[in-house]
């Protein structure tokens, strides 16, 4: 209390410090483990640790290690996921993404790429917005951010080699498209060794991107912003949501008022419970409890990633 008998506001708590307090009271352990490596100085072991109770006898993932796919079988998307919490640790190698690269081999379709679902998750619960079919087709949206991760993170595995041209082939061939398509896309071409070639298909789908509205660049006017087809209402996509990284052959997309607006748009998300929301379609009170501490711990590496205040 001050001198004069006025009472003291604390100050307001960090956007990190807010993040903190919604992780330790929602999050699974996995999210817990990489919010402390990430912004706590936590060590890697224990997310690896965490990481592998995901882990099946195929060499896959499962375990509803991505939500909106419940159920204990080895998925594409779980095993992806995997992937993306190696690589952000600095484990991306080694006799465990081996093994990750023999799974993607035995669930491959014709082409050599992956499905986005397995028919073996038939028995089990899956998002609408995720049919399982008998024969399912090869998917980039499933198949590029594993090619692109593999390729920067230098591993080298036969699969690859026709996984890598099926992603090309499709890249090559978009015309029209819609935003988990283009982050497909930009998640190969942000890792694959053509550089050149990688950014004059990057310079093609940025002036896409732009053409087909596939980016709210007022975040002020959403209401004059469309929605892609089937996604849902209200599930617009930001010019952080391609350009994660100022790295990322995305990042020339936007200019820098679009690029800062877009950031603080995205601070601004945050709840007053300390977490980001989902703008996907919630189909189960549980998927969206899950998925809201890894849409938060993005929403923090996005930010820091581009040098926007989060403590």
């Amino acid at each position: 209390m001050a001198g004069n008998g006025a009472t003291t506001e604390p100050s307001p708590a960090s956007v990190l410090a807010r993040a903190e307090r919604f992780i330790w009271l929602t999050a699974r352990v996995l999210e817990q483990r990489r919010f402390a490596y990430h912004f706590l100085a936590g060590g890697s072991d224990p997310v690896e640790t965490a990481l592998a109770a995901y882990l099946n006898a195929d060499g896959g993932y499962g375990h509803a290690l991505e939500p909106d796919l419940r159920g204990p079988v080895s998925q594409p998307l779980h095993t992806a996921h995997a992937l993306r919490v190696l690589d952000s640790i600095g484990r991306c190698g080694g006799l465990r993404v081996e093994r990750m690269c023999r799974y993607f081999t035995e669930v491959s379709t014709r082409d050599g790429a992956l499905p986005a679902v397995h028919p073996s998750q038939r028995a089990y619960p899956a998002a609408p917005f995720l049919p399982i079919v008998d024969n399912p087709p090869s998917e980039l949206l499933a198949t590029g951010p594993v090619v692109g991760l593999l390729h920067r993170n230098q591993v080298w595995h036969a699969w690859l080699f026709r996984a890598t041209d099926f992603c090309w082939a499709v890249i090559d061939a978009i015309e029209k498209s819609h935003p988990y398509e283009i982050q497909a896309a930009i998640a190969f071409l942000d890792g694959v060794p053509d550089s050149t070639r990688a950014q004059a298909a990057a310079d093609r789908l940025g002036a896409l991107v732009r053409e087909q509205r596939l980016v709210a660049l007022d975040p002020d006017r959403l209401d004059q912003q469309p929605v892609a087809p089937g996604y849902a209402p209200g599930e617009h996509h930001f010019a952080y949501d391609y350009a994660r990284r100022p790295d990322s052959l995305a990042r020339r997309w936007f200019t820098d008022e679009e690029m800062n607006r877009s950031l603080r748009h995205l601070a601004a998300e945050q709840q007053q419970d300390g977490g980001w929301p989902i703008t996907w379609q919630e189909w189960a009170p549980g998927t969206a409890l899950e998925s809201r501490p890894i849409v938060t711990i993005e929403a923090l590496r996005t930010l820091r990633a581009h040098g926007h205040p989060i403590e």
